[in-house]
C-alpha cells in the first residue's frame, strides 16, 4: 500500500504564519479617479496586535501597490477632497508638536503629494472624516462631553475628567454598553472642518503652509442619538444625512432619516415612522435624491423587511425601488448620470454587485463569481466600478470591473493570494418541508474519508459567503477535516420566506436545516460518519449548544460566545430591545438550549471574552457551571471533566489579538484530536495558563529566550488593536 503524498506546508499549516498574514480592507478613490487607496493591518512587532497603514493601488492595473504611510500606530480612515488632498487619521506623533498626540489626530497628505502632516487634533480624538465630492467641504465625526457647548468648553471637561481620575458614567437612557464599549460620556457628533487662520499665531510661513483646521458643530442638539450611525455628506456640500436613533418607552428605540444643514446646522426630519427604521441614505450626484433602506420593525410573528426607497430630497417624498425584488439589498454607489444605483446583496452563498435601473427597477447582476463585494467605489466616467472582493478560496483584494461586460480583475495589490491546502465544493441538500439547503464544503487534500466539522454561522441573519480570519475553514482542512459550512433557515440570501422559517423558532427550522444537510454530506464516501464534531459562534454557538442538547452523534461541540439561558441572555445583551422583538418569553422557553442541559452527553468546549456585551459572559459562566453540575458528563467526584472552558478577560464577541488567536486555535485544534480523531491530547503552549509547564516546555522556553539574547530579537510590549 502506497501512502498518500503529504500536502506542501501553507500558511494554514503554521499559526505564526497565518496571524502574520497581512490583511486588507477599505476603499477610497480620489475625485479624478487616477488613485485607489486602501489599508492594510500587518502584526507588530510585538506579535499581540495589528498596525495598519494606507496603501495606494494603481485603478489601471499597470504599476504594482505602493506604500503610503508607515508608523506604529497606524492609520485608517482613508478619504479624498474634492481637490484630491487625502485624509486620514491616526494617533501617530506629530512631528510639529512639542510632544506626542496620544489620541487620533487628522492628518492630511496634499494632492501634489509629499509628507503627511496634522491639520486637527483635540481631547478625545476624531472619530472619522467626510469630503464632499464637488466642494471643499470636510467633515469630522469626534465625541462631545455631556455639558460642552463648544470645543473649549470639551477641552475643559475632558482634562477635568481624566486629571480627576473619574470614569463613571451616569445614565438616563437605554443603551448603556456597545459590542465591547462603555457608552458615554461622550457622544459623537457632527463637524464642519474650517480653516483657522483667526486663532492661528503670525508668524513667518513656507509657500506649502496651510492653517490648521477648527471644527463648527452642525449637530447641536442631537445628543447620543447619531451613535448608531456614519452620516453621509451631500456631493455639493451643502447638506449632510444620517439616522438618528429615537428612544421610546420601555426601552424601544427606532431610526429617523434626518437632514443637517451644514451652514445653518438646521435639522429636517425626512424620514420617522413608528414601525419603521430609516438608514444607509446615499445621495446622488445632483444632490437632489437619496437611495435609503426602510426596514419594517419586526415583531415575534414577523421577520424583519429591509426595502430599497427612492427619496426626493426637495420633497421628502419617497418611492420603493425594485420592491417584489427578495433579496436584501445594502446601498454601495450611483452611477455618474444618476440613471442607475449599484448595490450589494447576499445571494445564494454570494455576495455579488447588482444594478439597479432607477427608471424601471429593473435588477441586473454586475459581478457572477463565487465571491463577496463590499466597498464599491465607481469611476468619474462610469465606465469602472471598483470593489472589496473576497471568497473562501482568496482573502480580501482589490478589483477592478468593467461596468458594461461585468469582467473583474484583480489589481496588483500590497498583499498576495496564499495557497489554499484543499478544494472547495457547493453542496446542498432538501429539507423534510422540501425546503432547498445549502452550503459550502472545504475539503482537505487526499481522497479521505475525512473526519467533519460542521460550522454553523452566526448572526443569524447572514451568510457564509466571504473570507474570515477568525473562523478560516482551511486552518482546519490543513489537519485533514473536511469543514461544512451550510445557510440553514434565517440566513440570508435565499429569500424572506426562507428567513421567515426560523423566524423565533431557532430550535426547529434551522436545527432540521443542519441536521439534513449534514445528512447528505456525511453520507459520501470521502467523509468518515463516525468521526465529526460541531461549531459555532454567537447565533452558531447557540446553535451548537442546541445541537449538544438534542442528538449524541457529534463526538464533540466547540461553543463560542453563546446564547445558553435566553430568559438570562435577553435583558443582559447590549442591544434587548432587538431581542424583545423576536421572542416573546414562552418563544424563549421553548428555545432555550440550557433547559436540555440533562441531555448533553457529548464534550463540550466553552470559549467566551468577558468584553463581550453581546453574548455577555454570564452566558458562559452559567453554561460552564450547569454543564459541570447537570449535564449527562458532569464533573467526577474529584472535580474533574472531559468539558473545557477557554476563557479570555481581555477580548469580546470576537478574539481579535493575533496571540489570542494562537491560542483560540490551539485549544481548539487539541480539544477535536482528542475527541473526533482519537489522538493523545497534544501539549498546551506554556503562555495558556492551564497547567503547570512540563519540563519539556521550560526546556524549550530557556532556549528561546537564549536565542532572543543573542539575536537582539526581544520585543518591547509594543501593541495595537486592529
Amino acid at each position: 500500500m502506497t501512502s498518500e503524498p503529504q500536502p506542501s506546508p501553507t500558511i494554514f499549516h503554521d499559526l505564526d504564519h497565518y496571524v502574520a498574514m497581512p490583511r486588507l480592507s477599505g476603499l477610497a478613490l480620489s475625485p479624478d479617479g487616477t488613485r485607489l487607496v486602501t489599508t492594510v493591518s500587518t502584526i507588530t512587532k510585538a506579535g499581540t496586535g495589528y498596525a495598519t497603514a494606507l496603501w495606494g493601488v494603481d485603478p489601471q492595473g499597470e504599476r504594482p501597490a505602493y506604500r503610503i504611510t508607515r508608523s506604529a500606530k497606524g492609520e485608517a480612515g482613508a478619504a479624498f477632497s474634492s481637490t484630491g488632498t487625502l485624509y486620514f487619521t491616526s494617533a501617530r506623533p506629530n512631528p510639529d508638536a512639542d510632544d506626542e498626540t496620544p489620541e487620533a489626530a487628522l492628518w492630511e497628505i496634499p494632492a501634489g503629494g509629499g509628507e503627511a502632516r496634522v491639520v486637527l487634533s483635540r481631547p478625545g480624538g476624531v472619530g472619522k472624516v467626510l469630503c464632499a465630492r464637488d466642494a471643499e467641504v470636510t467633515l469630522v465625526v469626534a465625541g462631545l462631553l455631556p455639558g460642552a457647548t463648544d470645543e473649549k468648553t470639551h477641552a475643559a471637561i475632558h482634562k477635568a475628567r481624566k486629571d480627576g481620575g473619574v470614569q463613571a458614567i451616569l445614565h438616563d437612557s437605554y443603551p448603556v454598553r456597545y459590542w465591547d464599549a462603555d457608552l458615554g460620556p461622550s457622544a459623537p457628533q457632527l463637524f464642519v472642518a474650517e480653516p483657522d487662520e483667526q486663532d492661528e499665531p503670525k508668524r513667518p510661513t513656507t509657500t506649502d503652509h496651510v492653517p490648521p483646521l477648527r471644527l463648527r458643530w452642525v449637530s447641536e442638539g442631537v445628543g447620543a442619538r447619531m451613535r448608531d450611525a456614519t452620516p453621509v455628506v451631500s456631493p455639493d456640500g451643502t447638506f449632510a444625512l444620517v439616522s438618528l436613533t429615537v428612544p421610546e418607552a420601555r426601552g424601544e428605540q427606532r431610526s429617523q432619516l434626518v437632514r443637517i444643514d451644514l451652514v445653518s446646522g438646521e435639522r429636517t426630519v425626512l424620514a420617522d415612522e413608528a414601525e419603521h427604521e430609516f438608514y444607509d441614505p446615499l445621495i446622488s450626484p445632483d444632490s437632489a435624491r437619496a437611495l435609503i433602506v426602510v426596514d419594517r420593525k419586526s415583531t415575534p410573528e414577523r421577520a424583519p423587511r429591509p426595502v430599497l426607497h427612492l427619496l426626493d430630497l426637495a420633497t421628502g417624498g419617497r418611492t420603493p425601488l425594485a420592491a417584489d425584488w427578495d433579496r436584501w439589498a445594502s446601498p454601495a454607489a450611483w452611477l455618474p448620470d444618476g440613471s442607475a444605483v449599484l448595490v450589494t446583496a447576499d445571494d445564494n452563498g454570494r455576495s455579488p454587485i447588482f444594478r439597479i435601473d432607477v427608471g424601471s427597477g429593473e435588477v441586473s447582476p454586475v459581478t457572477t463569481d463565487d465571491a463577496a463585494y463590499g466597498e464599491v467605489v465607481v469611476s468619474p466616467d462610469g465606465t469602472r466600478a471598483y470593489a472589496v472582493r473576497s471568497g473562501y478560496l482568496f482573502p480580501p483584494e482589490v478589483v477592478a470591473i468593467d461596468l458594461a461586460t461585468g469582467a473583474v480583475a484583480a489589481l496588483p495589490g500590497p498583499v498576495e493570494r496564499p495557497e489554499i491546502p484543499g478544494r472547495l465544493e457547493d453542496v446542498e441538500t432538501t429539507a423534510a418541508d422540501g425546503t432547498r439547503v445549502r452550503g459550502w464544503l472545504a475539503l482537505p487534500e487526499g481522497e479521505g474519508p475525512h473526519p467533519l466539522l460542521l460550522w454553523i454561522h452566526g448572526g443569524p441573519l447572514g451568510s457564509w459567503n466571504a473570507w474570515t480570519w477568525r473562523w478560516n475553514p482551511w486552518l482546519m482542512t490543513a489537519q485533514g477535516y473536511a469543514v461544512l459550512m451550510p445557510d440553514p433557515a434565517l440566513s440570508t440570501g435565499y429569500g424572506q420566506d426562507f428567513i421567515q422559517r426560523g423566524w423565533g423558532t431557532w430550535g426547529k427550522a434551522p436545527y432540521e436545516d443542519l441536521m439534513a444537510i449534514t445528512d447528505t454530506v456525511v453520507a459520501r464516501d470521502d467523509i468518515d460518519e463516525t468521526r465529526t464534531a460541531a461549531m459555532g459562534g454567537s447565533f452558531g454557538g447557540y446553535m451548537a449548544n442546541w445541537v449538544a442538547g438534542h442528538t449524541d452523534r457529534f463526538r464533540a461541540i466547540v461553543t463560542h460566545a453563546s446564547l445558553w439561558a435566553l430568559d438570562q441572555f435577553g435583558p443582559t445583551t447590549d442591544a434587548a430591545f432587538f431581542w424583545q422583538r423576536e421572542m416573546t418569553r414562552e418563544m424563549g422557553e421553548a428555545n432555550s438550549p440550557h433547559l436540555s442541559v440533562d441531555k448533553i452527553v457529548n464534550p463540550v468546549l466553552v470559549i467566551h471574552g468577558d468584553k463581550d456585551y453581546r453574548v455577555p459572559i454570564g452566558e458562559g459562566l452559567r453554561l460552564w457551571y450547569e454543564l459541570l453540575s447537570s449535564s449527562g458528563l458532569p464533573a467526577g467526584d474529584d472535580g474533574t471533566t472531559v468539558h473545557r472552558f477557554l476563557y479570555f478577560p481581555n477580548e469580546n464577541h470576537w478574539i481579535l489579538s493575533p496571540q489570542h488567536a494562537k491560542v483560540w486555535y490551539q485549544v481548539v485544534s487539541g480539544f477535536l484530536a482528542e475527541h473526533v480523531l482519537g489522538a493523545e491530547l497534544p501539549e498546551l503552549p506554556v503562555e495558556l495558563g492551564r497547567t503547570a509547564p512540563t519540563e519539556q516546555q521550560l526546556r524549550a522556553a530557556a532556549a528561546a529566550e537564549e536565542l532572543d539574547e543573542a539575536t537582539g530579537d526581544g520585543v518591547d510590549g509594543e501593541s495595537a488593536r486592529p
